[in-house]
């Protein structure tokens, strides 16, 4: 069975998810722990659960979502795996803090474990993750999901009611579109969806309340 835990970090809000199982095996998607004691949080937690993280998974390369990369680098020795479209976005992380923040804020980057792609099955544990691509946000935008515990980890592909920016760099609004009309929309309507920025919702309540789907 999978268990989460969230943890809000960062001056944007961003939701860092920590997933276990029975087995202890735990994976990080998208750390974006910025200041000390959101590190130290994190690092708690999974002393005192005595969870053993073996993957640092992000759904997409923005700054905000990779803050926590070379802590967690570095505290557990995982490099980030990614969506082979989204290298670059990774690698730009400190122009992208300039262009939004419009500052420099320090942005340390480890080198990526690797990369993957669609319908990629990313596994720590007894838990499965399918890839599913959903570009729009950024060209290599990801979702996890978890078919047997019915959890979608959307990134900032979908939120609650919204959808992903689509006015950044290498967005594209009619793409975005499409992909979560084509491959999210479509899973069962009882998934639970896990988004980057804001509270958790389902398919369901998204068919009939997101004014863009």
């Amino acid at each position: 069975m999978l268990n989460i835990k969230t943890f809000i970090v960062n001056p944007l809000g961003e939701n860092t998810y920590l997933l276990w199982d029975e087995t202890k095996k735990a994976a990080i998607v998208d750390c974006g722990a910025f200041f000390e004691e959101e590190k130290a949080a994190i690092d708690s937690f999974i002393i005192e659960n005595e969870l053993q993280v073996e993957r640092l998974l992000l759904t997409h390369g923005h700054f905000d979502h990779i803050f926590g990369a070379q802590h967690i680098y570095d505290r557990y020795g995982i490099g980030p795996e990614i969506g082979e479209d989204d290298v670059l976005n990774y690698q730009a992380g400190k122009e992208q803090v300039r262009l939004f923040m419009h500052r420099d804020i320090p942005l340390d980057l480890p080198p990526l474990k690797g990369t993957f792609r669609k319908g990629d099955i990313l596994s720590f544990g007894n838990t499965t993750l399918q890839v599913i691509a959903t570009p729009g946000h950024t060209p290599g935008g990801v979702c996890f999901y978890d078919a047997t515990d019915s959890v979608l980890l959307s990134g900032d592909s979908v939120f609650q009611g919204s959808i992903g920016r689509t006015d950044l760099p290498g967005g594209n609004y009619e793409t975005l579109i499409k992909s979560l009309s084509e491959k999210i929309m479509t899973l069962p309507e009882n998934t639970r969806v896990l988004p980057g920025h804001g509270g958790e919702t389902t398919i369901a309540y998204e068919k009939m309340y997101n004014p863009y789907l």
